[in-house]
């Protein structure tokens, strides 16, 4: 082995590391079941995966455990979950199936964490191939594997850490095609355009970063060039699979969770707390820790051309992502996932441009330059480490029961207020809601577990048989009523 490493070269040796550090802190609490901070998101998607796993795979017809009307106002006794195109799911459903013994929920959060790796991979030959300063682009990558809100985003049942790798790659494939004279005979010119039409089938968000690939092409290539039929061809590769994907889910309404909200159902744009919410409690407090905001600052306005003008493209993108996704990025953090490479390659060339300063100066400001960086993420580990948690173990605890109890192939009500967590851990399909109990049962609902004795919960227990009932809940069989 460490011959091996002695016969790689310096750059091989700083990949290899970057990807490391990048690894590690992603393995923390790594086994946890799906119940931290946005679980009701990652249940729903990995129930995706599940029912691959028990029905087979079906790319176009995507199922999931909720059949309650709450995601899109149509009763989905049938689970269709038709949201982004479930490539991911499908992906590792076969993988599932092909060894049964590896678990659901840990062999998914691995498949995030490799695409996270895929991710800082392509970040920071992309920062190198554009700025050519391996130094530089080493910055980036450290900031990338150790932003401590990204560290948890690259460890959830999500299709956010795919969209980085698709994206950053397509980026990164991008940029090494339009440095050649024959733009269009370079396969890496048509790899870009694959990645980014996967990136949009996830997420169609993905389009907010357009004047990226803009100002790369205008950096490099006169402007003749660009009228060119290759184009077209380029922008039907990454839109056409998007498009066919929303006109064929049409066919499933009751699958197609509500979206209109997104924009700006609350009227929150522009206004005073949009602007609190996304710029100070989002990007300054949560991932930047405050003081990170010191280097992003600096970063806008230290860099040479071409990165320079590539991040103020990346960054008027972003900023009209923000301002069309008012609501949906004011409510959901994850939202902002989206942001992460170009965080890191504002904070990174932020800390690169002090650190060669502090080169010059004394070793006080050295010192000072690693408190910074040592306190932003100190700071920034504070307002993250909580999602970490798991909130709700009696949820687990009872979902596990009821798996042990209950046939495979039974309908459950398992009451959250509509949170989809505590359903996923029964490891069967039905209802996240309680309420009108009698029209559940007829429409196939077996049984009702609970964690909290409230009045439905008693009431039921009074007119049902019960299977099990401890301190911390009760598991009815709404088929068998007492006499």
């Amino acid at each position: 082995m460490n011959k091996i490493w002695q016969q790689l070269s310096k750059t091989h040796k700083q990949v290899l590391l970057l990807i490391l550090l990048t690894l590690i802190p992603r393995l923390y609490r790594i086994n946890n079941p799906i119940a931290d901070w946005h679980a009701f998101r990652q249940a729903d998607t990995a129930s995706v995966t599940r029912e691959y796993v028990k029905n087979g795979i079906n790319l176009l017809e995507p199922h999931y455990h909720d059949l309650s009307n709450i995601q899109s106002g149509h009763e989905n006794l049938a689970g269709y979950r038709m949201v982004e195109f479930p490539l991911i799911n499908g992906l590792i459903a076969g993988v599932l199936r092909l060894i049964p013994a590896l678990p659901l929920v840990l062999t998914s959060r691995i498949f995030s964490v490799l695409a996270s790796l895929g991710t800082v991979y392509f970040l920071y030959n992309f920062t190198k191939l554009l700025t050519k300063n391996d130094k530089l682009a080493n910055f980036v990558g450290l900031a990338f594997a150790l932003i401590p809100y990204n560290i948890y985003y690259s460890r959830v049942v999500l299709p956010e850490p795919f969209l980085l790798l698709f994206s950053t790659g397509s980026l990164y494939f991008f940029l090494q095609a339009i440095k050649t004279k024959q733009i269009y005979t370079n396969p890496s010119f048509w790899l870009s355009a694959m990645l980014l039409g996967l990136a949009i089938l996830l997420k169609p968000f993905v389009v907010f970063l357009i004047p990226i690939y803009l100002v790369l092409y205008f950096q490099n290539q006169p402007i003749k060039k660009l009228f060119s039929w290759s184009w077209i061809a380029f922008g039907l590769i990454a839109l056409l699979p998007f498009w066919w994907w929303r006109n064929w889910i049409l066919q499933f309404p009751s699958g197609i969770p509500a979206s209109d909200w997104l924009f700006n159902s609350n009227l929150i744009r522009l206004r005073p707390a949009w602007f609190r919410w996304l710029f100070y409690e989002r990007l300054t407090k949560l991932i930047l820790g405050f003081v990170g905001i010191i280097p992003v600052t600096l970063a806008f306005f230290t860099n040479k051309k071409p990165l320079k003008t590539v991040l103020w493209a990346w960054g008027i993108g972003l900023l009209t992502y923000l301002i069309v996704i008012a609501t949906g990025n004011v409510q959901h953090d994850y939202y902002q996932v989206i942001f992460i490479p170009f965080i890191s390659l504002l904070v990174g060339s932020g800390f690169y441009w002090l650190w060669e300063k502090a080169t010059k100066k004394t070793i006080l400001f050295k010192t000072m330059v690693i408190l910074l960086a040592i306190t932003s993420w100190l700071l920034a580990w504070q307002q993250v480490k909580g999602y970490f948690n798991v909130n709700h173990w009696e949820y687990v605890e009872a979902g596990a029961a009821a798996n042990k109890l209950l046939p495979p192939e039974t309908k459950i009500i398992a009451p959250a207020f509509g949170d989809t967590i505590f359903l996923f851990q029964t490891n069967r399909t039905g209802w996240p809601i309680g309420f009108d109990i009698d029209n559940k049962i007829t429409m196939g609902a077996e049984y009702y577990l609970t964690t909290s004795y409230d009045d439905e919960a008693r009431a039921l227990e009074a007119k049902y048989l019960t299977i099990t009932k401890t301190d911390k809940y009760l598991l009815l069989d709404l088929r068998n009523q007492k006499p």
